[in-house]
């Protein structure tokens, strides 16, 4: 009973012209900048498990890197756009907006760094 009642809700307020606005999506890549998009999910475990080494990469490579968290089920049209298969997926763009690696799963603060150092030596 109480699914029904949340339904209905959610039926008036569609029907009422209120939706639901999700974040807005940064563009990807930043111009002129090494770029590092990750896509997933905020409820996804691996996903969970990316926010402390996205933190700390955004943390060390500010002003040389941009480091980008899109959340593919808020923004359901980005997974098409960039080709997801699986999240969390990380993408690596050079300075030039030129994709140069792509990750699927959790990537450990290693070697996500090292690509971007290889990415800001070039």
């Amino acid at each position: 009973m109480k699914y029904v009642a949340m339904l209905f809700v959610l039926a008036t307020m569609l029907s009422a012209g209120i939706c639901f606005a999700a974040e807005p999506v940064p563009e990807v890549p930043v111009k002129g900048m090494v770029t590092v998009v990750d896509l997933g999910a905020k409820t996804c475990i691996p996903c969970k498990m990316m926010v402390p080494v996205l933190d700390a990469m955004e943390k060390q490579y500010q002003g040389k890197a941009s480091v980008v968290f899109i959340d593919v089920r808020e923004n359901p049209a980005q997974a098409p756009k960039f080709g997801i298969k699986t999240i969390p997926t990380q993408i690596f763009y050079d300075k030039n907006g030129q994709e140069t690696y792509r990750h699927e799963g959790f990537l450990d603060q290693k070697p996500f760094a090292e690509m971007i150092d290889k990415l800001l030596a070039n």
